[in-house]
C-alpha cells in the first residue's frame, strides 16, 4: 500500500468555506476528484486541485523510492480535512471615531492520498474463533 500527503497552509480562505469542498471530495479516485474540481464554483477549489496532484507525485515518487508498481487510477482520498490558521486581523473605521474588527482567516489543507489494501489472508485466519 502507497501513501503519501500533501499540505498547503495559511491558504487565504475561511476554514468554514474550504471545508465545505473538501466534504465533496473524501473518499474519492484522485483523479476524478481533480476532475470534478475543476467544474466547481468556490475558489478554494482550485488549490485543492492542485494540493491533491501534488499528492499523485507524491505518491509516484514514493513507489519509485520504494520500487513498487503504482498506477495512478488506484489512488484514492483516504483523509483530507482542514484546519484553521493563522487569523489577521484589521480594523474598519466606523462612525463617530470607532473601529470594527475585520478578522481575515487563513486556512491548513492536509490531503492524504492511498492505493485500496489487498486483503491479507493472515487477518481471515486470526478471525476464526475456537470453541471450547
Amino acid at each position: 500500500m502507497v501513501e503519501s500527503m500533501a499540505r498547503i497552509r495559511n491558504i487565504r480562505v475561511t476554514p468554514q468555506k474550504a471545508r465545505r469542498v473538501v466534504n465533496l471530495i473524501r473518499g474519492m479516485q484522485a483523479q476524478e476528484a481533480v476532475a470534478v474540481l475543476h467544474h466547481q464554483p468556490q475558489a478554494v477549489s482550485e488549490p485543492l486541485a492542485k494540493i491533491i496532484a501534488s499528492g499523485m507525485a507524491n505518491a509516484q515518487v514514493i513507489a519509485d523510492r520504494d520500487g513498487t508498481f503504482l498506477d495512478e487510477s488506484d489512488l484514492y482520498i483516504a483523509k483530507a480535512f482542514v484546519d484553521e490558521g493563522l487569523t489577521l486581523k484589521r480594523f474598519r473605521p466606523r462612525a463617530q471615531g470607532r473601529a470594527f474588527r475585520i478578522k481575515k482567516r487563513t486556512s491548513h489543507i492536509t490531503v492524504v492520498l492511498a492505493t485500496p489494501d489487498e486483503p491479507s489472508l493472515a487477518g481471515q485466519a486470526g478471525s476464526e474463533k475456537v470453541s471450547k
